[in-house]
């Protein structure tokens, strides 16, 4: 990422069955696989060995993506930028500099992304200084990632007109390569914290919803409305948006077509941002209005601008000797000569927590989104993940969490 948000490709990792179907259906939850057009029939209620998802009174029919070896793609290891607590959405006066901080938004940073950098603006214009700054005044947003990108878009839109964006990469972040629910997951928030992160999550999701239905003026492509399919409400993090930008969760069954059947709960305005492309897009737009610098910060009070946006990530461990920060590890496989019409939807299901080979622990997940990574072909969608393991780091790489990943997803769609 930003600084310290990097991915690491794996792209010949062997395929051993790591996961044994006892430990499979030892947990309970799951991130959303996806179907393209959703095909609805009446069908009675179905209620889980559980007891979540129960009472479903809608059956709908998921083919489910080809998960043989022929068909599974790039092998991704990401580095989601957990801060315990909270994320860092403050600001503060260094002499005549406005630093502002938005980072450590764990595995919701595109979630929240664009209500965030309002959020941070907004704390950054009312500060006494902040209220000070020209709109031409230089502005310098540190990091690249999707809160970095969002930053400057913003401060676009409110006029400012001299900006840097500076960064020490803008290629194969975690950012291009996340996976693309919107839905808060991977975060620590305290009591006082969330209600700030729900009204948050509640701007951003207007956002992408505004480019989903063609009616945002920069942006055509990124975000589209598809059904998202949890294992109960509770786990899906959405119900404060109910009522407010999205409708009620319905209880529903996922029929896959060869005898095996899920009980689940849909929000059929589920967003899905396809981040590879929405990077893309956000880049395209911000590059003839911004400056582009490849730079390594290691000091935010001497960047000579009035305003600094500290969207570092995990850079922010360091720059600013935050302990809070902790890198979450994730894997994540891409899919390859899939049907797209199929993967028009997602899934999240969380399974029983274990350790990793390296001896960390690791919340398991299975989820299944209609990503598609730039450059590759126009058949190549789908994204299986995923884990999160804290303290994971590229000298851990917990390769073996790729099989396990792949055999939960197996089980899941009885294939």
């Amino acid at each position: 990422m930003d600084q310290n948000d990097q991915a690491q490709s794996h792209n010949e990792l062997s395929r051993r069955s790591f996961l044994t179907a006892a430990a499979v259906t030892a947990g309970a939850a799951a991130l959303a696989a996806c179907s393209a057009s959703t095909n609805l029939k009446s069908g009675s209620a179905a209620e889980s060995a559980s007891g979540v998802a129960s009472a479903a009174k809608d059956v709908r029919m998921i083919t489910p993506p080809n998960l043989d070896s022929a068909h599974l793609g790039k092998h991704v290891l990401c580095y989601r930028p957990l801060r315990k607590g909270s994320p860092n959405l403050s600001v503060e006066t260094v002499g005549t500099t406005v630093i502002a901080h938005d980072y450590g938004h764990g595995g919701s940073g595109w979630t929240l992304a664009p209500g965030s950098a309002k959020y941070v603006i907004d704390l950054a214009e009312a500060s006494p200084q902040g209220a000070t700054v020209a709109k031409n005044a230089p502005i310098t947003v540190v990091g690249a990632g999707v809160i970095g990108l969002f930053t400057a878009y913003e401060l676009i839109q409110r006029g400012y007109t001299n900006i840097t964006v500076m960064a020490e990469s803008f290629d194969n972040l975690t950012s291009h390569n996340a996976g693309g629910l919107l839905a808060p997951v991977s975060m620590d928030n305290n009591a006082e914290m969330q209600k700030i992160i729900d009204k948050i999550g509640i701007d951003a999701y207007k956002f992408y919803a505004s480019i989903a239905k063609g009616t945002q003026p920069d942006f055509t492509k990124g975000a589209v409305i598809v059904p998202a399919y949890f294992q109960d409400r509770e786990h899906s993090g959405l119900e404060p948006y109910v009522g407010v930008v999205m409708q009620p969760a319905k209880d529903v069954t996922l029929d896959f077509g060869n005898g095996t059947t899920q009980p689940m709960v849909s929000y059929d305005d589920g967003i899905f941002m396809d981040t590879a492309v929405m990077m893309k897009e956000l880049t395209d737009y911000l590059k003839p209005r911004t400056k582009f610098v490849q730079q390594k910060v290691t000091d935010l009070t001497t960047l000579g601008s009035a305003m600094v946006f500290d969207c570092t990530g995990l850079g922010a461990a360091t720059l600013n000797k935050d302990a809070e920060m902790v890198s979450v590890q994730g894997h994540l496989v891409m899919l390859k000569d899939q049907v797209p019409a199929n993967l028009q939807s997602m899934i999240l299901v969380y399974f029983a927590e274990g350790t990793t080979e390296s001896g960390q622990k690791v919340k398991r997940s299975f989820y299944m989104f209609p990503k598609h990574l730039l450059d590759t072909g126009p058949n190549d969608v789908g994204v299986v993940g995923g884990t999160f393991i804290e303290g994971g780091t590229p000298e851990t790489p917990n390769l073996k969490e790729f099989d396990t990943m792949l055999a939960a997803a197996r089980n899941f769609y009885g294939i």
